[in-house]
């Protein structure tokens, strides 16, 4: 049976692609949750003007990515903590104090897309990247310093 993707499937395609499977797993699973439909002559038509408006969709997201991202390459973001012998914190810096600051600032981003892979627990200087498209990841400088 043929199917057109209506949105990414893993192991099987992406979003407007045509593809082959077999009848149970179209009719039984993917058509049912909207996954895909059948890739019948007006479908196949649907599918070029869909494409198109994903094309624009993808270009203005991309757009608004980059012009955040203009804005955020001259941020820093300042945290004055305690901090104990080997200037180790008292606690820790996460990607949601991370936003709590940059909204401070005027910046509204999303905890979850700030890409910090484990809490900062030391003083000093990193660089914090964030996700705000699949090809813009400006990077924030974060300092860590000392109170007192």
């Amino acid at each position: 049976m043929e199917i057109i993707l209506r949105q990414d499937v893993t192991d099987l395609g992406r979003a407007g692609e045509i593809v082959s499977v077999r009848d149970g797993y179209g009719r039984n699973y993917l058509i049912p949750r909207g996954l895909a439909y059948a890739a019948t002559a007006g479908n196949k038509a649907r599918v070029v003007g869909e494409a198109k408006r994903r094309g624009e969709l993808l270009v203005q997201q991309k757009s608004d990515a980059e012009n955040a991202a203009a804005a955020l390459a001259n941020v820093d973001l300042t945290f004055t903590v305690n901090a104990g012998e080997g200037d180790k914190l008292f606690g820790s810096i996460t990607s949601a104090d991370i936003a709590a600051k940059l909204a401070e600032l005027g910046h509204t981003v999303d905890k979850r897309i700030i890409d910090l892979p484990e809490p900062i627990k030391m003083i000093g200087v990193y660089k914090v990247p964030v996700r705000l498209h699949a090809d813009v990841r400006p990077e924030l400088r974060v300092w860590v310093v000392k109170a007192g």
